[in-house]
């Protein structure tokens, strides 16, 4: 299930009240960079602000308002914010799990998302032994 949420700002400026919002798909870029892209020039050039001007700077005094959550981020919405650090960890190890899935599919013919929930724990436990040891963290 791909992962959506609609981003708000509201803020005044110049005596005038403004609410950008942008809804995301946040998959393609946890995929390349492993975290929730900076939304705030994301809503900024989605509806038509410099990033250059006073008005983006005020802008980027508010908090950004989430909603219309889909998918695994749903989970970490709290008081409409996002915990960007543990829905990246959480994304992270779902897709890890995917892979390891495949893998476990192919060599023992058993799905491990049907399994227990610590056969899944294992799982992620040896690939970050298998990681550390590699960057010999």
């Amino acid at each position: 299930m791909k992962n959506i949420i609609t981003a708000t700002i509201e803020f005044s400026f110049k005596g005038k009240r403004h609410s950008p919002s942008l809804t995301i798909e946040l998959d393609p870029h946890l995929k390349t960079s492993g975290k929730v892209p900076n939304l705030y020039p994301l809503i900024a050039r989605e509806n038509g602000f410099d990033l250059y001007s006073y008005e983006y700077e005020m802008m980027q005094a508010e908090p950004i308002f989430i909603s219309d959550a889909k998918g695994l981020v749903a989970e970490f919405i709290s008081n409409n914010q996002l915990d960007n650090t543990a829905f990246e960890d959480a994304w992270n190890n779902q897709h890890i799990l995917e892979k390891l899935s495949d893998i476990i599919i192919k060599h023992m013919r058993i799905n491990p998302v049907d399994t227990r929930p610590e056969f899944k724990q294992a799982l992620l436990a040896a690939y970050k032994l298998g990681k550390e040891e590699n960057t010999g963290s």
